[in-house]
Formats: structure tokens, sequence, C-alpha cells
């Protein structure tokens, strides 16, 4: 993993780059290089407060690298506080801002405070697994990332499941016997589970502070 800066409208931005090769397939729910396929690069760039243009996925393949397909995922908190974790084989890196957290199923017409498109309220997740998975155990692997997450935020005493732009990365080999469950209480599920429960909540426990400044 790879942390570079760059200077957009006046302020100095992060971005956290996986480089992977070929060889690998990948989960996400980014916007740019979403859903299930072959992908050689992850990129979490952080973005300012309140971002509005209207071509995120244009701007995120302008940071990304120029070589093969890849995922994308934008933050508006600073990736240079990320936090890493690991368990049994398994990595997760966690990107943790809270400032608006949510619970996921909210009243209808319920508006958070402060919202734009991409808010300082952003935690982003890249898990990675030394092992192949059906595309169903991949699914499953999505819902017990999250669930770690919004275990170790309730646990750290947010009001909220995550935020309303979270987004979560995983990464397998492509080749190889593959693992058909990803839940909390198969092998890797389980690693993967306390892999990113630790990393989110080290970066809840450390938002904390800076949030109450």
């Amino acid at each position: 993993m790879k942390l570079t800066y760059r200077v957009e409208d006046g302020v100095r931005l992060g971005s956290l780059l996986w480089e992977f090769g070929p060889g690998w397939r990948m989960i996400s729910s980014a916007m740019l290089g979403g859903g299930i396929g072959i992908r050689s690069w992850v990129l979490n760039a952080q973005v300012v407060a309140g971002y509005s243009r209207m071509d995120p996925v244009d701007h995120l393949v302008s940071l990304g690298p120029r070589d093969g397909d890849g995922v994308g995922m934008m933050t508006a908190a600073s990736v240079d506080r990320y936090v890493h974790a690991a368990d049994g084989g398994v990595e997760a890196y966690a990107t943790v801002g809270l400032r608006v957290p949510t619970w996921a199923a909210s009243p209808e017409g319920h508006a958070d405070p402060e919202l734009a498109p991409i808010r300082v309220g952003t935690v982003n997740i890249m898990a990675v697994l030394p092992v192949a998975m059906t595309d169903a155990a991949l699914v499953n692997m999505v819902m017990t990332v999250t669930e770690a997450k919004s275990q170790a935020l309730v646990e750290t005493g947010f009001a909220g499941t995550g935020t309303a732009s979270d987004a979560v990365c995983v990464a397998v080999p492509a080749e190889g016997p593959q693992e058909v469950f990803g839940g909390p209480r198969s092998e890797w599920g389980a690693r993967a589970a306390r892999a990113v429960h630790a990393a989110v909540r080290r970066g809840a426990e450390a938002w904390r502070p800076r949030r109450l400044k």
C-alpha cells in the first residue's frame, strides 16, 4: 500500500493505493470498479469536504494507475490516518470519518445534517484475504465486513451503523480452491470480522477526540 499526496483547489489531499497486479478478484460497492470482477488495483482517494463534482468516476480514473482495471473509493476523511489490522492471514485497512454517523433504518423523510454527496463522515474499508472465494461467499464477506464495522461503531458509542457514504472492497486471489462461506462464523469470515472490527474500532476511538475539539 502506498500513500501519496496531491493538491486540488489549494488543498493538500492524500490517496491510498494498493497495486495488486494480475491474478486478483474483488467485490466492491465503490463507484469505480464496483461489483465483482478481476481488478489489479484499489484507490482510496481523499477529496474536499462537501465534494460536489458531477463526474466522480472520471475523477477517480484520473487519479488511479493507467494499467488495468481497478476499484476507486472516495472520502473526505484524512486518509493518512488510516488504520491497519490483521488476523490469521487477513489484512484490513480502514479510513474512518464519523462527523455524521447514521442508522441504516431511519424514518422516511429523515434528513441527516450537513447532507452532501461526500462528507467528512465516510468509513471506507479495504480487506485482503489469501483464499479464493465463490461469488456467494464474496457477497457474504461484504455482509460480514459491514456487520463488524457496525459492531465497532456501536461499541465506541457512535449513534449509527455507519455513514450514508461508506464503501467497502474485498480482494481475494482469482485462482485456487474456492471457499464457499464468508459469514462471521466461517473460518475466513471470522478472521475478516476480527480484523475489520479492530481497524474500525481503533479509527473510531481516534476520531472521537478530534470530533470533540
